[in-house]
């Protein structure tokens, strides 16, 4: 039987760690119930060299976790705590969190390449954070007292918690993923069967711990590390799940929504992904303009659902604008995460480093001129330099990576139908100094988000999520609470005498 921990040596801290590998079920680290010889290999994208390997979890597996996270609801979790008991325990999360910052920056860099610093002040920074938002929610969850007839009747709602909730997160943001799910899921009294990425595990076994030692009852919160086919799949039709929470690709997120209509109707919110564009007009201050333009494409390496991959500029300014955006995307430097210098890290996988080449090397074939990039590196790691090309069309296929296609328009009315013209509706950015233009063109852009004179910066207050083929639902502020809650009518007679018969 494999062994239910590991231990891994971060080199860069000189610090020695022993990671859980087990699946986590009741608060307890545990084997597979069916499979325990499956396992799941990680593996360190800058170095290629492996870090150690997890329990694969079985649809077994999952049926057992669904069934501790049920009991759970129904016993220890649900209606049967209250608010200001779940806002204690997501703030004690929150603290240990804190506590622990540095090691799970450590191992998240490791599993996931992106920098040290950067996964510490702002994945898990903005996740710690995330959490004691909604821990300040979970008291403050009401309902409506409606009138009906002052004399004899009155209606008020409940905003009840929707029950074991399926939650699947990407592998671009481990932590910060996890926390969007988790926090209002926790906030509201729902249980929850998390899984993982495949890639990226380790961070979502530690934060597990985490939840143990944080005083949640056994079943609140499980995590199932798997393949997506098995753990996402079975987690999608499950009959006992009432909500599923996922985040990834259009194509995967068809399949979730499937699953769940012809299974039990669970419920289902999706952030998909995009193809999120930018606009720079010419009274921009264009120094600004790039350097957010720049953030919005190379941030994370452009792995980012709204990364902003389609850049359309002004005629105007157009030659004086791409000369300071590659100027400006030369001077990031895409390194080792545990290199104080690295502004970005490695792709996550040998499977998207083949795939952004093979969307480089078409974009080359097409006919879009290379302005900065499409040289491969020698030496090992997932590593792309900054990427931008120019002269492009819409028909060019050209994505997720740090890869920047760059178009140009001459009025306003163009840019709005250039940057509408997609299936995706996930983010969408503009960069002007005219008052007026800025309230036009973001009321004109079809996104769930728009950013002006800014890009790619969420706060946990505000709303996120996608239109179109970017996705159903919203997560972060208030309206997040909306998919972990049903809504019941309750119709309460004091003084109606009903005649019969009728």
């Amino acid at each position: 039987m494999a062994s239910l921990s590991a231990r891994i040596v971060i080199r860069a801290a000189n610090r020695e760690l022993e990671i859980p590998t087990g699946l986590f079920i009741n608060n307890e680290f545990v084997p597979s119930a069916d499979s325990p010889n499956d396992l799941i290999h990680l593996v360190n994208p800058a170095t290629e060299e492996a870090i150690c390997s997890v329990t694969a979890g079985s649809v077994k597996d999952i049926d057992i976790a669904v069934a501790a996270a049920r009991k759970a609801f129904n016993t220890s979790w649900g209606k049967n705590v209250t608010g200001f008991e779940r806002s204690k325990l997501l703030n004690k999360l929150a603290d240990l969190m804190e506590r622990d910052q540095d090691i799970l920056a450590e191992v998240e860099s490791l599993n996931n390449g992106k920098p040290f610093k950067i996964a510490r002040d702002f994945d898990i920074g903005d996740s710690i954070q995330c959490l004691r938002y909604y821990a300040g929610w979970a008291d403050k969850i009401t309902g409506q007292t409606i009138e009906v007839d002052n004399k004899t009747k009155l209606a008020f709602t409940r905003h009840d918690p929707i029950g074991v909730c399926g939650q699947i997160i990407p592998w671009n943001y481990p932590i910060n993923m996890w926390a969007w799910k988790v926090a209002p899921a926790l906030a509201c009294g729902c249980t929850i069967v998390m899984k993982p990425s495949e890639l990226t595990p380790l961070t979502a076994l530690m934060l597990s711990k985490l939840i143990a030692e944080a005083g949640f009852p056994p079943g609140v919160v499980n995590t199932i590390p798997s393949l997506g086919s098995v753990g996402g799949a079975a987690l999608s039709a499950h009959m006992d799940v009432d909500k599923v929470a996922f985040t990834g690709s259009t194509v995967t997120g068809r399949k979730v929504m499937e699953a769940a209509a012809k299974s039990n109707l669970k419920k289902v919110s999706l952030e998909l992904g995009g193809k999120s564009p930018q606009l720079v007009f010419e009274s921009a201050d264009l120094e600004q303009a790039a350097n957010w333009a720049c953030l919005g494409i190379l941030y994370n390496t452009g792995q980012d659902c709204t990364a902003g991959s389609r850049l359309y500029v002004q005629d105007t300014i157009y030659d004086k604008f791409v000369s300071l955006l590659v100027s400006k995307a030369k001077e990031l430097v895409i390194g080792d995460g545990f290199d104080e210098k690295s502004g970005g890290g490695p792709l996550v996988s040998k499977t998207q480093f083949d795939k952004v080449w093979r969307y480089i090397e078409s974009g080359q074939t097409q006919g879009a001129k290379v302005a900065l990039g499409g040289q491969k590196r020698p030496g090992k790691g997932f590593f792309v330099d900054p990427t931008i090309f120019t002269d492009i069309n819409a028909n060019m296929d050209i994505i997720f990576g740090p890869v920047l296609a760059v178009g140009k328009f001459k009025t306003e009315e163009e840019a709005i139908s250039l940057a509408n013209d997609t299936s995706y509706g996930l983010g969408a950015g503009l960069h002007s100094n005219d008052a007026n233009q800025c309230m036009r063109v973001s009321s004109a852009l079809e996104a769930g988000t728009v950013w002006v004179n800014q890009y790619n910066l969420l706060n946990n207050n505000v709303p996120f999520g996608g239109k179109k083929q970017s996705g159903i639902g919203r997560e972060l502020g208030s309206y997040a609470l909306d998919e972990y809650t049903s809504v019941k009518a309750v119709h309460w007679n004091f003084g109606e005498k009903l005649d019969w018969p009728l």
